[in-house]
């Protein structure tokens, strides 16, 4: 059995950072149906600004409102402002083709990648 990347949001912009809120990271609804997410499931979350690395589990947050939000502890790791990487992972014994997105500016799809033997390409 292996651990496979299933799930990847690529440099998300996060929105907002809540050490007062109890755990995990919030992710705009349309964003967790495109990668195939599950709320409540584990993440790991990647800061491409600053190199911390963290695990969580996933909150849905509104369709369309391009929230990404860092809550409870981890936001003393990552800040509002932030790129992130999100990532799930399948434990198989089976290849997966993961189902990663691109986010613009403000959270929303940019384009729908697939990645390969380390290698990004453009799918469907």
């Amino acid at each position: 059995m292996r651990s496979l990347l299933r799930s990847k949001i690529h440099l998300a912009t996060v929105t907002e950072a809540n050490v007062d809120y109890v755990g995990s990271i919030t992710i705009d609804l349309d964003l967790i149906e495109a990668t195939g997410l599950w709320v409540g499931e584990k993440v790991l979350v990647v800061s491409a600004t600053t190199g911390a690395r963290l695990e969580t589990y996933v909150i849905e947050g509104e369709a369309g409102s391009g929230v990404i939000g860092i809550n409870g502890a981890a936001a003393h790791l990552i800040n509002a402002g932030e790129k992130v990487i999100i990532m799930g992972f399948e434990i198989t014994d089976k290849p997966v083709k993961p189902r990663v997105i691109l986010c613009n500016r403000e959270n929303g799809i940019a384009e729908v990648l697939s990645e390969r033997a380390g290698m990004i390409l453009t799918a469907e």
